[in-house]
């Protein structure tokens, strides 16, 4: 069945927040097409797309709390229902996602051929290789490298991004949900950092800890280090990267972050590897992993724990190999 003319087009995207974030090309690339479109996405990435230029309205799916189940989904469905959709894109594969857009009664349901694609109305190939970007656009039928992930904060959000340090500063984000994508020495490399080189932690109340232990490990040097673990809203982080020199980060959103605010990105893989499709997209950013392990990659995630209890991934990874990456990436020399 064909969408209606001018009618107004859905994507569902629910899936993890760096997913989300690399979604916002596929977003725009639609809007070129179609105009503004509106989102439903979690209540966490929400804010990250309420201000893109791309989208019209965003629906909060609290699919795992406040509205999980049937009911949940039904209730979300019938709100749907009430803006009268001509088209949904889908580039999350999942049976929610699919039911979701069929109860809101959508005529046109595009998404990735797969499992549930029978609940579609056109199932596309979604490509095996390449950047998680390009595949995404492949559901518009876009040509890879047009259109790029791209995040908006507001002048509130860069004015308190702006309040926490003075000049140029390295980001640093250690965290990450999966305990075994955390490179362990990001507290020497910040205490081996060029002598006024200033430095900001990024990243959840969650990493506080880490945060902690990497401002006492800058602070004899005298040099500036802040713990912004936290303390941001997701949109204010987004503008704290976008002012960094650049980033160096685990396999995790802050990385997406970056790319879509134009940040310089030093970014560490330890079980996961960038062919699975979400390493740094800019030209010049650095990806480093330990190629030489037999054991890596060794989930799609990352455990939460190394399954082999050595963690050589990450441990193998030097100080002095990511410094070299830096000082590769040419960030830090003086501006003129």
């Amino acid at each position: 069945m064909s969408a209606p003319p001018n009618s107004p087009t859905l994507v569902i995207q629910t899936a993890f927040l760096g997913d989300v974030i690399l979604s916002t090309a596929l977003l725009a690339a639609l809007a070129e097409q179609h105009g503004p479109v509106d989102v439903v996405t979690t209540p966490l990435a929400a804010p990250l797309l309420e201000t893109h230029p791309a989208v019209r309205q965003v629906f909060a799916y609290d699919k795992r709390r406040a509205d999980r189940g049937w009911q949940g989904l039904k209730t979300l469905a019938n709100r749907l229902r009430e803006q009268q959709y001509g088209r949904a894109y889908l580039p999350h594969r999942s049976l929610r996602t699919a039911a979701l857009a069929l109860l809101a009664r959508i005529p046109s349901r595009i998404g990735y051929a797969g499992s549930w694609s029978f609940l579609y109305t056109e199932a596309r190939t979604k490509p095996r290789t390449g950047h998680e970007t390009d595949r995404l656009l492949a559901l518009a039928n876009e040509a890879s490298g047009v259109y790029r992930p791209q995040l908006r904060p507001t002048p509130e959000d860069e004015r308190v991004a702006a309040g926490l340090i003075d000049g140029d500063f390295v980001a640093l984000a250690p965290g990450s949900i999966w305990g075994s994508k955390r490179w362990p020495y990001y507290a020497e490399l910040a205490a081996q950092l060029p002598a006024n080189t200033a430095v900001v932690v990024v990243g959840g109340v969650d990493d506080k800890g880490l945060g902690e232990d990497i401002v006492q490990a800058v602070r004899p040097s005298g040099r500036p280090a802040v713990n912004a673990c936290g303390t941001l809203t997701l949109r204010q982080s987004a503008a704290l990267i976008g002012r960094a020199a650049l980033l160096v980060t685990n396999d995790s959103a802050p990385l997406h972050l970056a790319t879509a605010m134009g940040t310089p990105v030093v970014a560490l893989f330890g079980p996961t590897v960038t062919e699975f499709g979400f390493g740094p997209l800019r030209a010049g950013d650095v990806a480093l992993g330990v190629d030489e392990l037999r054991c890596r990659p060794c989930s799609p995630h990352g455990p939460p724990q190394c399954p082999l209890g050595h963690h050589r991934c990450m441990r193998d990874l030097t100080v002095a190999a990511v410094r070299a990456a830096i000082e590769e990436l040419g960030a830090l020399r003086p501006r003129h």
